[in-house]
């Protein structure tokens, strides 16, 4: 068997409320969708992170990445990954590893396919068939709009939650403290600032969070900083979470050898697929550290491959399950893929059928293209 073609589809929609985190609003998401079909006939579908010009991304699997896997088996994982990974010199990172993992995530659908087992099985499934999940996220917005997300999330049967938060620090504490008090004391919490604060503002914030209780606080300081995570680790004491921003095992292993981390986040579709997603999970296991898929502004390929690696690691802790309306997940599969309405006692089930699942839906995938 032999991968026959290759195609690229920049995504783009609005979603119908903005998702405020402590840097931005996002009004729109964009992804990249490549579908890959062999000449037996199995097509496997990928995901990539494209969250700004999507188009490029295409360009990038259409002219460098697709000549590499056409005519390749499937089955190579490993040499087609390292293939790509070579296209350009030096350290590789950004765009190149999320186009990759576009393309790497749809191979393992069509391994899966082709064999007839579930993605999960194929990576060794630790016998779990649903895995824990929380919700995601409590926008940095106004309280009464935090309000209602809070207890909409407790009413659709969320244990974990996490809430965004965002400068000035004493408001983040102030929002971190008023979603305890909505949730009570039973429910999980955890916290993400998307790395808005220095180490002295985050250390502070660490120390508030602990006396509410929080499980972790995660991205508190910006991703590029190894040794402020370092420094952080030591006095925190509270876990500290990241990886959303890291595209490759390389890249997680200082941080993971140190201990800086207690949560590893990669997010398949931005870490190289599931080929080198995996490698980070166990990379992790190896120095006691857990993993929490990161999924955020995704699509329903995303979702799935993520579900696959939950139900797969053995160090897996929880699951992303983001609860606002998004088209690209709710609208491009024949049935849903890990939205608020499929979580049952806190958990999300994993799919059962054959590759990742899910099964696309070519014509409504058509309505993103290029935004419409």
């Amino acid at each position: 068997m032999k991968v026959a073609s290759v195609t690229a589809y920049p995504l783009t929609c609005e979603i119908g409320d903005k998702q405020g985190t402590s840097q931005l609003d996002w009004s729109t998401i964009s992804i990249l969708m490549v579908r890959i079909e062999t000449d037996e006939g199995h097509v496997g579908w990928g995901e990539g992170l494209a969250r700004r010009a999507p188009r490029a991304y295409a360009q990038v699997v259409d002219e460098l990445l697709a000549p590499i896997v056409i005519g390749a088996d499937p089955f190579a994982v490993e040499d087609i990954w390292a293939r790509m990974y070579r296209v350009f010199s030096g350290r590789s990172g950004g765009m190149l590893i999320e186009a990759m993992a576009a393309v790497d995530i749809a191979l393992w659908d069509i391994m899966g396919k082709a064999t007839g087992r579930p993605v999960a099985d194929l990576l060794g499934r630790t016998g779990r068939t649903a895995v824990d999940a929380y919700a995601s996220s409590i926008g940095w917005n106004e309280d009464e709009v935090a309000e209602e997300q809070t207890r909409q999330a407790l009413d659709w049967g969320f244990r974990q939650i996490k809430v965004k938060i965002g400068a000035p620090l004493d408001r983040a504490i102030e929002r971190a403290a008023f979603v305890r008090r909505i949730a009570g004391d039973d429910i999980r919490l955890m916290a993400d600032a998307n790395w808005i604060f220095n180490i002295d503002q985050s250390l502070r914030l660490a120390r508030a969070l602990d006396d509410l209780g929080y499980s972790f606080l995660e991205e508190p300081i910006e991703p590029e900083d190894a040794e402020g995570y370092r420094l952080l680790s030591r006095q925190s004491p509270i876990m500290l979470a990241a990886g959303e921003s890291e595209h490759t095992s390389m890249g997680f292993a200082p941080l993971v050898a140190d201990r800086a981390l207690g949560l590893v986040q990669p997010d398949v579709a931005r870490s190289g697929g599931i080929t080198e997603t995996r490698k980070i999970a166990a990379l992790a296991r190896s120095f006691h550290t857990a993993y929490a898929p990161h999924v955020g502004f995704s699509g329903a390929v995303c979702a799935a491959a993520s579900l696959h690696l939950a139900a797969a690691m053995p160090n897996f802790d929880t699951y992303e399950c983001m609860i606002f309306a998004n088209p690209l997940r709710d609208e491009i599969t024949t049935a849903p893929v890990a939205d608020r309405a499929s979580v049952v006692d806190g958990q999300l089930a994993v799919p059962t059928g054959p590759g990742l699942g899910v099964e696309v839906d070519e014509q409504a995938l058509q309505r993103f293209v290029n935004g419409g």
